[in-house]
C-alpha cells in the first residue's frame, strides 16, 4: 500500500463494527482498503487506505474525533501531515457528479454532522483554513456553476418538480448538484447558491448551519421516519414537527426557525467537540453509495 494514501487509526471503540469504521471514513473519499485488528486494551486499530491522497490528507483532520463513543487518533502513515495540498479537479467529467475529493474539506464534515456524528470546532476551524489557503471556495463554486451550465441540473430538477410536486428527490436532494443551491421563493427549484458556499470568509457556526440544512435535505429525501430511525431526530430537534403543531393549534408560539444559525461551539482551536449527539450516527446506507 502507497503510504501517502493511508492513514492508521487508534483508540477505535470495540462496539465499532468494520462497516461502520467503514461507513465513518468513506465520506472522506473512495477507500480501496480497510484493515481492522485488535489495538490495546478493549480496541481496535486501522488502517485505511484510499484511492486518493486527497481524500488521505482530509481524513487526517478526524484526529480526536469521536467514533461511537471514543475518540480516535488518526495519523498518516508516512509521517507527513496535512498541508492543505489542493483537491483534486474532474476535467474529464461524463456526469453531474461530484466525488467527495473534489468537495471543500469544510463541506465534508458539515456532511458528518449531518449525519449525527461529533466532529471538534478544532477540526471544524483547521478544514477552514485549509480551504481558505488554496482559494477552494472560489474553485469549487466556479465549478458548481460550470456542470449546472452544461448539464442544466436545476432546469432538470425545476422539470421533475413541475411534472411531479418533488425536487429531483430520488437522486439529488441530499447527494447531488442540486443540494448545493437552495430554493428560490417565487419558484419550485432556485438556481441561487447556498451562501455557505458563496462567502470568502467561514466561520465554524456557518459549517454547523450547513450541516442543518444538510440534515434537513436528508430528512426530506427520506422521510420522517429514516430521519428518526437515523437518530438525526435527537440531533438537530423537532422543527417540522413544531411547526405543524402550532400550526394545527393556531397557538401563538412561533415554530423553531430551522435555517436558524446554530450557537458556536466551543472557542476554535481547542479539541473540545461540539456536542451534537449522544450516540453515534447510523447513516441510512453506506455514506459512499450516497455521496455525489
Amino acid at each position: 500500500m502507497a503510504s501517502n494514501l493511508t492513514v492508521l487509526v487508534k483508540n477505535i471503540s470495540a462496539d465499532a463494527s468494520d462497516n461502520e469504521i467503514k461507513d465513518f471514513f468513506s465520506f472522506c473519499g473512495k477507500i480501496t482498503e480497510i484493515k481492522v485488528t485488535p489495538g490495546e486494551g478493549n480496541t481496535k486499530d486501522a488502517s485505511v487506505t484510499f484511492e486518493k491522497e486527497t481524500a488521505a490528507k482530509t481524513a487526517q483532520l478526524l484526529n480526536n474525533t469521536q467514533l461511537k463513543g471514543s475518540q480516535i487518533s488518526v495519523i498518516p502513515a508516512d509521517g507527513k501531515a496535512d498541508d492543505g495540498t489542493p483537491h483534486t479537479t474532474n476535467a474529464d467529467r461524463d456526469t453531474d457528479e461530484i466525488t467527495q475529493e473534489e468537495k471543500p474539506r469544510s463541506r465534508i464534515l458539515a456532511e458528518y454532522l449531518a449525519h449525527g456524528y461529533v466532529i471538534g470546532d478544532a477540526a471544524l476551524q483547521r478544514a477552514i483554513e485549509l480551504d481558505h489557503k488554496h482559494g477552494v471556495t472560489n474553485r469549487f463554486m466556479n465549478t458548481l456553476m460550470n456542470l449546472d451550465q452544461k448539464y442544466h441540473a436545476t432546469e432538470r430538477a425545476k422539470a421533475t418538480d413541475q411534472s411531479y410536486g418533488i425536487s429531483n428527490r430520488a437522486s439529488s436532494l441530499f447527494s447531488g448538484l442540486s443540494s448545493y443551491f437552495e430554493k428560490a421563493a417565487n419558484s419550485p427549484t432556485g438556481k441561487k447558491l447556498v451562501s455557505f458556499y458563496t462567502q470568502s470568509q467561514r466561520q465554524v457556526q456557518d459549517i454547523h448551519a450547513e450541516a442543518r440544512r444538510l440534515a434537513d435535505l436528508k430528512k426530506e429525501e427520506h422521510g420522517g421516519s429514516a430521519y428518526k430511525a437515523s437518530g438525526l431526530e435527537r440531533v438537530f430537534g423537532k422543527e417540522k414537527e413544531q411547526e405543524a403543531q402550532s400550526a394545527s393549534s393556531g397557538g401563538a408560539t412561533a415554530p423553531t426557525d430551522p435555517s436558524a444559525v446554530p450557537p458556536p461551539g466551543p472557542k476554535a482551536g481547542t479539541e473540545e467537540s461540539t456536542p451534537l449527539s449522544t450516540t453515534g450516527a447510523i447513516p441510512s446506507k453506506a455514506p459512499g453509495d450516497e455521496k455525489a
